[in-house]
């Protein structure tokens, strides 16, 4: 391994270098042109979900500046944009047909970027449940992922925006982070809907599995056959504290967890009999039904890699506590069904303002892996930014050293996985603007463009001018 890159870096002209956001946290606009509300917009209303009890009903006002901000990628020489749509602002109830004033607003972004010549790539579910497919039929909540006739309306939503936007978006993905979907929304409760149950987690996770599935099959039947088709997941790069039989157990039930439970039905067609062992005390699989893995397991054009930090586990003994600094927000309710005796640790290294330590070599271990086993399948890193305390100057502008070296490394963490022969093929910077970030509210910033919240004037930071240098450039300096 020859990370870190101790010479320039030389990026092919076909490698795609772009910048994410969703739905959720950029648009606002949520009681707009026939949007319902979502379980985020449920979740955000109801008191100590989020910090400060901020909302993202108006987020950074993405649905009314969307010229603006298509004027600033082009600006900034992005050659692909990854965005999601909002599916109760084109179905709203997850169920009948699409509201076209709802699809019109993607149509319209799209042929915006298509005449700035951005790329779309454009993902169908980035965490924004309708809210009527989480209630159950007495409106208290009780559906949701957990319930299999919610993967069947993805498939129903997913042919709808197909429909609409099939002529001219060639890059699909079907689901952002279904982990963070099924744990932290049915785990520990610290994302929306913000139940706390584990079988409803491991319900979740599955059906999340099967809406790919059946999902993708809805895509490929109603798209152009050029059109390309994936998901976007956030695997873990897992380390053991020492090697020990026990902590290595427990990085091993982590890495069920985190990655087998998604990789494994997406990639081979099963769930491994270590997941299905560790979780037995809560479940028997039954939801589990005949023909599920064969449908999760589709063809797959491109596989996201979305990549912050690693984790560092041990196990503990019976008379010990286990700590959980996941990473993944405080809760009295662990998001890791059959995992209660794993104890997570900080990992050593500078940290971001979440906490996550700044380590690339996580991204190059994930990148590694998938390139051995997933092989044949194109990989792109869908997510990969830092949250800075970012402060606008006297003179007007936004310095932000530390994440132009937190993108540098993990750029050339990229770049030593490719010369390795891993079919890395695009990069999209997490996040191309500040906007809500989910329970932490707007106290975190991620973007490569400041906004200011109170005017939403947007200021390019020093990060986005050093990324539009690397993109036009196509050349990395080497790593200090």
């Amino acid at each position: 391994m020859t990370y870190p890159s101790e010479s320039r870096i030389e990026f092919p002209t076909d490698f795609l270098f772009g910048s994410a956001t969703s739905a959720y946290q950029i648009e606002g606009a949520a009681q707009e042109d026939g949007r319902t509300p979502s379980i985020w917009d449920t979740f955000c209303q109801t008191p100590g979900k989020v910090l400060g009890g901020e909302t993202g009903d108006v987020a950074v006002d993405h649905y009314h500046r969307w010229r603006e901000d298509v004027a600033l990628m082009a600006e900034l020489g992005l050659e692909t944009y990854r965005f999601s749509i909002s599916w109760p602002r084109v179905q709203p109830t997850g169920r009948g047909p699409a509201v076209q004033r709802g699809l019109d607003f993607y149509r319209n972004l799209v042929d915006e970027l298509l005449e700035k010549g951005i790329t779309p790539w454009l993902t169908l579910y980035h965490w924004d449940l309708p809210q009527e497919l989480e209630a159950d039929p007495a409106g208290a909540g009780g559906g949701g992922w957990p319930e299999r006739v919610t993967a069947e309306r993805f498939a129903d939503y997913a042919t709808l925006v197909a429909e609409a936007l099939g002529d001219r978006v060639e890059h699909w993905t079907t689901l952002n982070e279904p982990w963070c979907s099924a744990f932290l929304g049915y785990g520990s409760g610290v994302h929306a809907p913000g139940r706390t149950d584990h079988l409803a987690a491991l319900r979740a996770a599955h059906h999340l599995n099967l809406a790919h599935g059946l999902g993708s099959q809805a895509l490929r039947a109603a798209l152009p056959a050029r059109a390309k088709v994936g998901i976007s997941i956030n695997s873990a790069s897992v380390r053991a504290v020492s090697n020990s039989p026990e902590d290595l157990d427990a990085k091993r039930r982590v890495e069920a967890l985190a990655n087998g439970i998604f990789e494994g039905p997406l990639l081979r067609g099963e769930y491994g009999a270590d997941l299905i062992a560790d979780t037995a005390e809560i479940t028997d699989w039954s939801f589990v039904k005949d023909g599920d893995l064969e449908n999760i397991h589709q063809p797959l054009d491109a596989i996201g890699v979305n990549y912050y930090t690693p984790s560092l586990v041990s196990a503990v003994s019976a008379e010990q506590e286990a700590s959980r600094r996941d990473g993944h927000g405080a809760s009295e309710h662990s998001p890791w069904p059959g995992a209660d005796r794993v104890a997570f640790h900080q990992t050593p290294g500078p940290v971001s303002e979440m906490g996550w330590t700044t380590d690339a070599s996580g991204l190059y271990d994930l990148l590694k892996r998938f390139g051995r086993e997933a092989e044949g399948v194109p990989l792109y890193v869908t997510e990969n930014g830092m949250a800075c305390d970012d402060k606008v100057g006297a003179d007007g502008t936004v310095h932000d050293p530390d994440r132009i070296d937190y993108l540098h490394r993990h750029l050339a963490a990229v770049a030593d996985a490719r010369a390795e022969g891993v079919d890395v093929r695009g990069y999209f910077l997490w996040s191309l603007l500040d906007n809500f970030e989910w329970a932490y509210g707007y106290s975190k910033r991620f973007g490569a463009v400041y906004v200011d919240y109170e005017t939403q004037q947007r200021i390019p930071k020093s990060s986005a001018r050093w990324y539009a240098d690397l993109v036009r450039e196509r050349t990395l300096p080497p790593v200090d």
